[in-house]
């Protein structure tokens, strides 16, 4: 598992537990939180160009194997 995506499960369950542990009037910070640990790594992607996502496909693809 990446750093990343450890990252991305820590702020999912931040926001499940700060949806639990707060008041319901408070559950949108909660929501945010889990909103915003999916969408920063899709924002990362799109932020590359064509020839710097295919570096990194070709990197991916080395280390797997």
């Amino acid at each position: 598992m990446t750093p990343h995506m450890k990252w991305g499960i820590g702020g999912v369950v931040l926001g499940l537990i700060l949806i639990i542990i707060l008041p319901s009037w408070l559950l949108l910070l909660g929501v945010a939180v889990i909103v915003l640990a999916l969408a920063a790594p899709i924002v990362a992607w799109r932020m590359l160009d064509e020839s710097q996502r295919r570096r990194f496909k070709e990197i991916r693809r080395r280390q797997i194997r």
